[in-house]
């Protein structure tokens, strides 16, 4: 047999295995977050008393001037007004009021206080601030979203006491103004936040652990986002385990979430910056709890932890 007639079956093999790769579809990208899904706890049970959600909005704040925002209220059933209630506050409050999204916080109350796994907790949903367009106010760009500027990671990102001063002198007291008696017993009030909102619910205690003794904090953006906008001049997320590490331990009791496929860029890697953290809560003997999984920089592994946060956290209050 000829050389050639031993070579042609090899380069049409060649070929063929070539059009085949050329044509293939390329790989789908794994979901990471598609195995956490939501349990019993965030589901809606019959004969469990449901509590009520009001919404309103502030049109300016004294705290952060020129900013107005959407807030909303959850009230349990169980709530007569005759003892004052816990507090929980979420920050980007819309996602965790929201029935249909990944957290459903007043379904998850709405349980486990009807449970007796937690006590009667008025929540508090506060969206960070913003200011719509003074040329066009009611506008909307392309992607759908109103024109305007979020006030966000200047109220979430930033390592000081500006935000919970916000929440202590003017939403909190705003909710007493409605007639809800709130407890003033920090191991009675918690926070909770995601990304730049779970380095804000943390931040607000460490800055006032007088005011809340509870954190709930998922993806955290335990990064230098602030110093990175402003070329050094503020202090970032970033220092958060040094300051940690220097500083008597305080009063705080913290569960946190991230996802070893967070965020990298710029700011940090969100995974280094989360152990970080939780390394330091361990050497300075904080109550503590730290579950890293395998999500990305998404809310469906915290929604899915959230009761079990709840029951933690909550532990030793009725």
């Amino acid at each position: 047999m000829s050389p050639l007639r031993t070579l042609l079956p090899c380069l049409l093999a060649g070929l063929s295995t070539l059009a085949f790769a050329q044509n293939a579809a390329p790989e789908a990208k794994k979901d990471w977050n598609a195995q956490y899904v939501l349990g019993p706890d965030s589901q809606e049970k019959a004969n469990i008393p449901k509590g009520t959600v009001s919404k309103f909005h502030l049109d300016d704040s004294k705290t952060f001037p020129g900013y107005g925002r959407d807030w909303a209220l959850y009230v349990p059933a169980q709530y007569d007004g005759k003892k004052e209630a816990c507090l929980m506050v979420f920050q980007d409050g819309g996602g965790y009021v929201n029935l249909k999204g990944n957290w459903r916080v007043p379904t998850v109350f709405d349980n486990l206080i009807a449970e007796g796994k937690m006590p009667v907790t008025i929540a508090l949903f506060i969206n960070p601030g913003f200011a719509p367009d003074k040329q066009n106010p009611t506008g909307k760009g392309k992607d759908g979203k109103p024109l305007g500027k979020s006030n966000r990671s200047f109220e979430y990102d930033s390592v000081t006491d500006k935000y919970v001063t916000f929440l202590l002198e003017e939403m909190i007291p705003l909710v007493e103004s409605k007639g809800y008696k709130i407890s003033k017993d920090p191991k009675r009030r918690g926070i909770a936040g995601a990304s730049s909102g779970g380095i804000c619910a943390f931040n607000a205690a460490w800055q006032r652990p007088d005011a809340f003794s509870k954190v709930f904090t998922t993806i955290g953006s335990f990064t230098n986002i602030r110093g990175v906008i402003s070329k050094g001049k503020e202090v970032g997320g970033n220092q958060f385990p040094q300051m940690v590490m220097d500083s008597p331990k305080k009063d705080i009791r913290i569960f946190s979430q991230d996802g070893s496929h967070d965020l990298t860029n710029e700011f940090g890697v969100w995974p280094e910056a989360n152990q970080k953290m939780a390394d330091a809560w361990k050497a300075k003997g904080y109550d503590y709890q730290f579950i890293l999984g395998e999500g990305t920089h998404d809310g469906r592994h915290g929604g899915m932890l959230l009761p079990e946060a709840m029951k933690w956290l909550w532990r030793d209050v009725r």
